[in-house]
């Protein structure tokens, strides 16, 4: 079997975000957003990020990309270290690197035509010729379903599922080699959502992309992913392929969360896992496992000893998960304990 080339590798990335205070303000704590993540993403896969609000997954994105300045870690892509790379080096790269954002109404210039919303990053990478870019600006458009009379129609114009297919065009404009695509479908209708999925699919086939998918809605997941991380509080406590994740979840979090999703089985009952009690606060994390103020299972070791990422007896390899118990759990040997 062929080894899949890693395209992208983070490595303990972390993203504090300072608190300041005082008459001098100033930096008197931190909000630990990102804290720890290490991951690969392979060429032409899909990998998603899930996990509830406030989790670290979208600022990971950003950190990725230098939207955000990250704190500390490696990201490297294609071989090559970003987090060396000064601006300029840097905005040469973000041609192999876009973003689809989450509000296709915040995320577009309102006083910019669809041709001027699309040139833009041609021009500013100078990827096409100028003389091309009128006939590129139709062919993008026809390539995500929308037609060529609209490419001079203001933003206003068009409905929340077109705005996104203009983010997506935006993003191939310059021929990225990843695309991170940040809660993409999670501002629109579920109808919509399920033809913007099967877009980014058919566009990952035409033009070979890598996906890095962010989203909080695992049904969403499901239909596009490779593999799953999931996160929590700012570390992941899973990561896997989507058929082991569905199949053998190890990680208590991880079941609650796929509890969630509706199913349509009239037949068989779903039990739905509530979880007590809020997210911990980012800025003072718990110690031991960060889930332990929330797990039916935690005792006293979860709550002094952080479990390590680590691929669980019998599991397949690169299915792992950071718990003490996922075996004894999976097994029934581990019962609910007293939170």
């Amino acid at each position: 079997m062929q080894k899949q080339k890693e395209l992208l590798k983070v490595t303990d990335l972390k993203q504090y975000f300072p608190i300041k205070g005082g008459i001098l303000g100033r930096t008197v704590n931190h909000v630990k957003a990102v804290d720890g993540v290490s991951f690969t993403v392979y060429e032409g896969e899909t990998l998603s990020i899930v996990g509830e609000s406030g989790c670290g997954k979208s600022t990971t994105g950003r950190a990725i990309l230098r939207l955000d300045e990250p704190t500390s870690g490696e990201v490297e892509f294609d071989g090559k270290n970003l987090l060396a790379y000064n601006k300029k080096e840097m905005n040469k790269i973000r041609k192999n690197m876009q973003i689809i954002f989450q509000d296709p109404y915040a995320s577009i210039n309102p006083r910019h035509t669809v041709r001027q919303i699309l040139t833009e990053a041609m021009e500013i990478q100078n990827s096409v010729p100028k003389n091309e870019r009128n006939d590129r600006v139709i062919e993008l458009m026809e390539t995500v379903g929308l037609g060529p009379h609209q490419a001079d129609r203001l933003p206003h114009e068009f409905s929340g599922g077109q705005r996104q297919r203009i983010g997506i065009a935006r993003a191939l404009s310059v021929d990225p080699q990843l695309i991170i695509a940040d809660e993409a479908v999670s501002a629109l209708d579920v109808s919509i959502q399920a033809q913007v999925i099967n877009l980014l699919k058919k566009l990952q086939r035409e033009f070979k992309l890598t996906y890095l998918f962010i989203s909080h809605d695992l049904g969403v997941v499901r239909h596009i992913s490779d593999r799953i991380i999931v996160m929590y509080l700012g570390k992941i406590v899973e990561i896997a392929d989507k058929k082991s994740l569905f199949e053998n979840t190890m990680h208590p979090y991880t079941t609650a969360l796929l509890s969630a999703i509706p199913s349509t089985d009239v037949e068989k009952k779903k039990e739905r896992i509530i979880l007590k009690g809020d997210v911990p606060s980012p800025i003072d994390p718990p110690k031991g496992c960060r889930f332990h103020t929330r797990c039916p299972f935690a005792t006293d070791l979860c709550r002094t000893e952080t479990p390590e990422l680590r691929t669980a007896d019998g599991m397949l390899e690169g299915h792992m998960a950071a718990c003490h118990y996922m075996e004894d759990i999976k097994a029934g040997k581990h019962q609910p304990t007293t939170v």
